[in-house]
């Protein structure tokens, strides 16, 4: 008797122990989760900064687009106005990095979209300016551009493989059971505005 008694204790300790080793378990694993989730968030965040600064460079440029293109007296003035305007409204969109939402984004996109057509109305009318498209000034200017709407392709473009992984990564079993317990949310995708489509390609401008 006393010896089942003894044997039952065991087991019931061998139990216990068990579960508690489970529950560690789980709650290594939870962290373990936890950080590589928040540092894939935070990756989101920083490459959304990278798109942003990818902007920022083009805007950057197009004073200097604008003003070599209003030497020329025949220049279009309201091409160069329209570009203007658009990057005026493009600046003033902010947008939380650390809580970015598809609103916003689509705000973002729309007002850079702007942008993009304007500069290809621009860009596309400077043809009929031989003394203009023959300035080395607004010929580096133009290859510049060139090289930021690259970037600014790479970088929207590593935005949403960071969001995939991200998302992915929440939506998944188990992270799912408790990823929005947590505060993990959804990230939305850059989605280019249809304008932002009808840029021409600025490097073919001057092989004519």
């Amino acid at each position: 008797m006393n010896n089942g008694k003894i044997a039952g204790l065991g087991c019931g300790a061998l139990v216990g122990i068990g579960i508690v080793g489970l529950l560690i378990i789980g709650v290594i694993w939870g962290i373990s989760w936890n950080n590589t989730t928040v540092e894939k968030s935070e990756s989101v965040q920083s490459q959304w900064a990278n798109v942003e600064s990818s902007y920022q460079r083009r805007s950057d440029l197009i004073p200097n687009i604008v003003a070599t293109a209003k030497q020329y007296a025949e220049f279009e003035q309201e091409t160069l106005t329209g570009v203007i305007e658009a990057r005026a409204k493009a600046t003033s969109i902010n947008v939380d990095a650390s809580n970015l939402t598809a609103d916003q984004i689509q705000q973002f996109s729309a007002a850079q979209g702007a942008v993009s057509a304007g500069l290809g109305r621009l860009l596309a009318t400077y043809e009929n300016y031989p003394d203009l498209k023959a300035n080395e000034n607004f010929k580096e200017l133009i290859n510049e551009l060139e090289r930021t709407e690259n970037r600014i392709n790479v970088e929207r473009n590593r935005y949403n493989e960071n969001v995939r992984d991200y998302n992915q990564r929440i939506k998944k079993f188990p992270g799912v059971l408790f990823a929005s317990v947590l505060g993990f949310d959804e990230s939305p995708y850059f989605q280019a505005d249809e304008g932002a489509q009808n840029a021409p390609k600025v490097g073919d401008l001057f092989n004519n």
